[in-house]
């Protein structure tokens, strides 16, 4: 097990940091698009205080994790892939971060501009970013919903490229970040992507 980055693919931590906000992300989604159609009740409070919480615990995630990568490094890119797909990959990677970013952030502009206090999982509160406005409130409503939906877009391109690079071209762009044995891995790295693919074992 490598908790750095090796060479050949992402190491245990990049991994766990990856997957963690991957099942956030899903469960703040689905909360995002249940829970205000509910009647006004303690459990609808209960919640958005939830969704509140994971939003932040998103936000906190996503720093240690360009932390983590910053000191960890990256792998090298994989053999045989075009250019164009790499810098696309690599768009698309930092356009991910931005939005992980931006939509828990928009998410606390909301909160702070209707007025409402700001706890993490109860434990502590978290001080409001701008005053509270009604017209702002509406504004910073919008812009998260189309964050969210932008979010939305990025992530299934992103799930997209790596389906194909899987199943299309055989390579080892998803089992890179999944917890694999090193031989399977390095003998897809290894391959070029037009080998018989019946020779991967």
């Amino acid at each position: 097990m490598s908790w750095k980055n090796p060479a050949d693919r992402w190491g245990s931590v990049s991994q766990a940091f990856h997957w963690l906000v991957v099942v956030l992300v899903l469960v703040m989604a689905y909360l995002g698009l249940t829970m205000t159609d509910l009647p006004n009740s303690p459990h609808k409070i209960r919640l958005y205080a939830l969704h509140k919480s994971i939003g932040l615990t998103i936000l906190a995630l996503v720093a240690l994790r360009l932390l983590w990568r910053w000191y960890a490094g990256t792998p090298r890119p994989l053999d045989g892939v075009p250019r164009w797909q790499s810098r696309v990959a690599t768009a698309t990677h930092w356009a991910l971060y931005g939005l992980l970013f931006a939509m828990p952030v928009s998410g606390w502009l909301v909160n702070s501009t209707a007025g409402f206090p700001l706890q993490w999982f109860g434990l502590f509160n978290l001080p409001p970013i701008a005053g509270k406005d009604e017209a702002m409130r509406a504004l910073t409503r919008s812009t998260h919903e189309l964050l969210f939906w932008t979010l939305v877009a990025t992530v299934l391109l992103h799930a997209g490229a790596a389906a194909y690079h899987h199943f299309m071209r055989r390579d080892a762009t998803l089992l890179r970040m999944l917890p694999h044995r090193r031989t399977r891995t390095d003998s897809l790295i290894a391959r070029r992507p037009d080998q018989d693919v019946h020779h991967v074992r």
